[in-house]
């Protein structure tokens, strides 16, 4: 406020880049703070549901990845004891609950779905993920490599879920088909869709939006 006042250009005195990244990280931390694993995001009924649900990306729906889930796997990196590649099939036999969720927009505008498929917390458990880590990190098979990390507190909160179904049928390839990971709790993008592969990971590796500026945990 100062700088304005005395009508200087805040990028020849100091680094606004800069300056600007340490209040992200600021804000991430307080946002982690207040944070409570133990808090659900509102549920609402069938009737709610928006219809049809938008697509949304940084790009055309033309240009959504276009994935076989026949050969599709999920690659599992990092510190898990159990390091195998998931087809859709076995991902299929796990248990699944249906949440419907509003999902938030960072760029203003909100939708409730209904999604289904199981909690990342429990094949966090069955791959025998170390929950001492800071955050499971997804890649994805958008066009430019979309990625992004969760902290694990988000990992693991009740409601965060590895999705394969949208209103009770198999995930729309607008909406990430194979699997999406639909996260209630935080703003959309970082709800990661057409994922490859996840790794957990003591190491910050940024994200798509997050290395744009963009609060990472959000």
């Amino acid at each position: 406020a100062l700088t304005l006042l005395t009508g200087c250009d805040v990028t020849d005195s100091f680094s606004a880049e800069s300056m600007l990244t340490q209040i992200s990280k600021f804000n991430d931390a307080v946002q982690a703070k207040l944070f409570n694993p133990n808090t659900l995001a509102p549920t609402f009924p069938e009737s709610a549901i928006t219809r049809p649900f938008p697509f949304n990306a940084y790009y055309a729906l033309d240009d959504a990845p276009t994935i076989d889930g026949k050969d599709w796997k999920l690659d599992v990196r990092g510190l898990v004891e159990n390091k195998k590649s998931w087809t859709l099939d076995e991902l299929y036999q796990l248990p699944q609950e249906k949440q419907i969720t509003r999902h938030i927009c960072v760029e203003g505008w909100s939708a409730i779905g209904s999604w289904t498929g199981t909690p990342l917390r429990h094949f966090l458990q069955l791959i025998g993920a170390d929950m001492r880590a800071k955050y499971v990190w997804f890649n994805c098979a958008d066009m430019d490599g979309y990625n992004s990390p969760l902290d694990m507190a988000t990992a693991l909160h009740p409601q965060t879920q590895m999705t394969f179904k949208f209103d009770n049928e198999i995930l729309p390839r607008a909406y990430g088909y194979p699997m999406k990971i639909r996260v209630p709790t935080k703003l959309g993008f970082k709800n990661p869709k057409y994922v490859v592969s996840m790794e957990v990971t003591n190491d910050y590796k940024g994200g798509y939006w997050e290395d744009q500026g963009y609060n990472s945990f959000s």
